[in-house]
């Protein structure tokens, strides 16, 4: 069964860091473009990075850009988030998703998982 797990998630101060992990199992995520998305209490979700299923291209949302990193293992089926310099606005449920374009799009990516919540209290 195609499934996403993410993990890494938890309490954190401003500043700190965390690195999130995404084990996707089954073929279905072979060749597939892999994201992350978070969504903070009552508001959507947004973007917050992509890579390519070669791992060539990635994209960050400007919130981020400059403190989070994405990457991925595809031997491991698994997709990173290092997560440097934190900051309370960062505090939501990330979740990863794949699919099969490198977009920022929610829209275009068919496989999610169920969210690791992060903190970054101030």
């Amino acid at each position: 069964q195609a499934q996403l797990v993410e993990s890494g998630g938890g309490l954190v101060q401003a500043g700190g860091s965390l690195r999130l992990s995404c084990a996707a199992s089954g073929r279905t995520f072979v060749r597939k473009a892999m994201a992350w998305f978070r969504q903070a209490p009552g508001k959507e979700r947004e973007f917050v990075s992509a890579i390519s299923w070669s791992g060539g291209s990635t994209y960050y949302a400007d919130s981020v850009k400059g403190r989070f990193t994405i990457s991925k293992d595809n031997a491991k089926n698994t997709v990173y988030l290092q997560m440097n310099s934190l900051k309370p606005e960062d505090t939501a449920v990330y979740h990863c998703a794949a699919g099969l374009a490198t977009v920022t799009s929610q829209t275009g990516y068919s496989y999610w998982g169920q969210g690791t919540q992060v903190t970054v209290s101030s």
